[in-house]
C-alpha cells in the first residue's frame, strides 16, 4: 500500500471523528475492528478512499468536509479570532450559521475593518499568506496630521519597525485637510499591526484602517458584519 495515501489505522477513527486515537487502541486490540472484512492489528494503515473499515460490523466512513472560502466585511470592535477569554466580539459571531470550523486568514486587529477571509482549507490559507507569494493588500487609511512629502516618501521607501525595514510601498494621497488625510496603502507584507506602525514611525496616528483588497479580490459593496462565498474565478486568482 502506499504510504503516501494509507493513514494508520488509530488516525482514521480519529478523522472520522468516531473516537481518539488511544479509545480505537482498545478496540483493535479487543478484535473489534476489521478492514476489509480482517480483523485489524495495532499498527495496519488504510486507504480510505478504498479500504473498507468496520468497528462491530458496522462500517466507519470518512466523510468528506466540504470546503469553505468566504470573504467577511469585519466591523471595527470585532477581534480576529474564533473565541475570546476576556469576552471581546469575535469574528465567530459572524459566521455562525456556516457549518464547518472555519477561521480567519491572516488577521485585522480590534480596531481595524473591511475585507478578512475565512476558511477551513489550511493548504488555501498558507497560500495566501505565505510571504513568496507576495500578494498585495490595500487598505483605505485615515492618519493624523496630514501628510508632508517627506512622511509619504519615507513611508513609499521602507521604516524601520520592530527591528525590520518594511519593503516598499504604494501610496495614494486621496484627499487631505489642514489636521488630516485619507491614503490608499497597498503592501505585500502584513506583520502584525504594519500599516499602524509604519505611520507612527513617521509621527502618523492611524485614526481609521479598512482593507479593501487582497491580490485582486476587492470587498466591494459588502456590508459591515456580511459575508459571501469566493466564486470559482476569485479562487483561481490565489493559485
Amino acid at each position: 500500500m502506499n504510504k503516501k495515501e494509507s493513514v494508520v489505522l488509530q488516525k482514521y477513527f480519529s478523522m472520522c471523528s468516531v473516537m481518539s486515537r488511544r479509545k480505537s487502541e482498545e478496540f483493535i486490540l479487543q478484535g473489534k475492528v476489521k478492514i476489509n472484512g480482517k480483523t485489524a492489528k495495532l499498527g495496519d494503515r488504510v486507504n480510505p478512499s478504498k479500504d473498507k473499515v468496520t468497528l462491530n460490523e458496522k462500517e466507519i466512513v470518512l466523510i468528506s468536509e466540504k470546503k469553505y472560502y468566504i470573504m467577511l466585511n469585519k466591523p471595527r470592535g470585532f477581534v480576529t479570532t474564533m473565541s475570546d477569554e476576556h469576552g471581546r466580539k469575535c469574528v465567530a459571531d459572524l459566521v455562525k450559521d456556516i457549518p464547518a470550523r472555519i477561521y480567519p486568514v491572516g488577521r485585522l486587529d480590534k480596531d481595524s475593518e473591511g475585507l478578512l477571509l475565512m476558511t477551513n482549507d489550511g493548504d488555501f490559507a498558507n497560500m495566501v499568506i505565505h510571504p513568496s507569494k507576495n500578494i498585495r493588500k490595500t487598505y483605505l487609511t485615515t492618519v493624523r496630521p496630514n501628510i508632508t512629502d517627506d512622511q509619504l516618501t519615507k513611508l513609499c521607501t521602507g521604516v524601520e519597525i520592530d527591528g525590520f525595514k518594511t519593503r516598499p510601498a504604494l501610496i495614494n494621497v486621496l484627499y487631505q485637510t489642514d489636521d488630516k488625510a485619507c491614503l490608499e496603502i497597498s503592501i505585500k507584507e502584513g506583520r502584525n499591526r504594519q500599516i499602524r506602525k509604519m505611520c507612527e514611525q513617521v509621527g502618523l496616528k492611524v485614526i481609521r484602517l479598512k482593507r479593501i483588497s487582497i491580490g485582486t479580490l476587492k470587498l466591494g459593496a459588502l456590508k459591515p458584519g456580511k459575508w459571501r462565498n469566493l466564486s470559482e474565478s476569485e479562487l483561481k486568482s490565489f493559485v
